[in-house]
């Protein structure tokens, strides 16, 4: 028998796409940080949810053309910090904790403590993650994902901007939304993360995809309040269920898989 010929090396190169979108996601992060401190909150907020896109797409490009990597992992946990926990606080702060300290030194500390509080908490929601990947339900997020506080975060900014609210007379409100959100990253509350347990679930229903069309339609109507429609919702879905649960005195059930079902933060693998 002739010897099969050995199959080429897949080029390096291709590692370069989903890093690629990664580096695109945690430029969108870094952008919206310097729109913020010049006063663009509006480019801010939209930079953030190109962010969130790129997030979930650097994934499942990975997937697609068989580039998973545990380099690619650890870069798209940088940059999800950059873009998820950096980025909204720092909006956050620009808009309106930076007011608090109109009320007094003590205010005034408060205001960037709670932005710190909500950067500190999305890194160690990301840490978390990473150091249980392999471990949970992929059916679940243990905690609020970091795209969808940041998602809560920036659309709560948009919104109130486009009603032109001044950040400076809703600094308070936006300090609870801030703090509010940074501690359901860390909570051990359960979230639908919205992706099946097998290769059955991971066909979409017709009707899945009309709802998706009917949300996309919304949101390029009115963006901001859309957005805020949908994350606000899915923020309080946690603390509802639990305490629904709670009521029913039901056990929850086990977080915990085999270790091939892997999960993920923004619906790819390897990412945070």
């Amino acid at each position: 028998m002739e010897p099969q010929p050995t199959p080429r090396p897949r080029g390096r190169g291709i590692y370069l796409l989903p890093n690629l979108f990664t580096t695109g996601g945690m430029f969108a992060g870094f952008y919206a940080i310097i729109a913020a401190t010049q006063g663009r909150f509006d480019d801010a907020c939209v930079a953030i949810f190109i962010a969130a896109i790129l997030d979930g797409v650097d994934g499942r490009v990975a997937r697609l053309t068989n580039t998973q990597s545990e380099f690619g992992v650890q870069y798209d946990s940088l940059a999800d910090l950059i873009s998820f926990g950096l980025a909204p606080a720092l909006v956050m702060y620009h808009w309106a904790l930076e007011s608090t300290k109109l009320d007094g030194v003590i205010p005034g500390k408060i205001g960037w403590v709670g932005a710190f509080l909500y950067a500190a908490c999305a890194a160690l929601r990301l840490a978390r993650f990473n150091s249980q990947v392999g471990q949970v339900d992929k059916r679940w997020f243990i905690g609020l994902a970091s795209p969808a506080a940041a998602g809560l975060v920036a659309s709560f900014v948009w919104t109130c901007h486009s009603f032109d609210l001044d950040g400076e007379q809703l600094r308070y409100a936006a300090l609870a939304v801030t703090t509010v959100a940074g501690l359901l990253m860390v909570s051990r509350l359960r979230y639908v993360s919205f992706k099946g347990s097998g290769p059955r679930n991971d066909r979409v229903p017709f009707l899945a995809i009309l709802v998706v069309v009917a949300v996309l339609v919304a949101i390029a109507i009115d963006p901001p309040r859309v957005l805020l429609a949908i994350f606000a919702p899915y923020a309080l879905s946690g603390p509802v269920q639990a305490v629904w649960r709670r009521l029913r005195r039901t056990p929850p059930e086990g977080p915990t898989a085999p270790p091939s079902a892997r999960a993920s933060d923004s619906n790819e693998t390897g990412a945070s």
